[in-house]
């Protein structure tokens, strides 16, 4: 399976951690190699949007996304990763299950993704 990483870039660690476990797996992995938010550097607008777009660009070479959420956090862009992912109907993985809303909750669902299977 070729899985992209989502997640925010002050999660460096454990993204470099997720990208081993998954290759490990014998997973395709596919990951942010730019960590501005972890080194404390400025990009520049242009250099935002070209991430961005790089990143969508992962996102649909990929069989599905893995949500590197420590402790539950999603950021801004990472909801816009999720969405995309979502309307490109690429499965979607989460290092933290989110809570479900109240209406899903009471629904029978899964409660582990398992990606370990190719």
């Amino acid at each position: 399976m070729i899985i992209t990483i989502c997640g925010s870039t002050r999660f460096k660690d454990q993204i470099l951690n997720t990208a081993r476990d998954l290759t490990l797996m014998g997973h395709i992995v596919l990951a942010p190699c730019v960590f501005h938010h972890a080194e404390d550097t400025e990009l520049t607008t242009e250099e935002k949007i070209r991430l961005d777009n790089l990143h969508k660009e992962k996102i649909n070479m990929s069989d599905a996304i893995f949500v590197v959420n420590v402790d539950g956090y999603i950021g801004e862009s990472t909801y816009g990763e999720i969405d995309w992912a979502t309307r490109m109907k690429k499965q979607v993985f989460f290092l933290v299950e989110p809570p479900k809303p109240e209406a899903e909750s009471e629904e029978a669902t899964p409660k582990e993704a398992d990606v370990s299977e190719e």
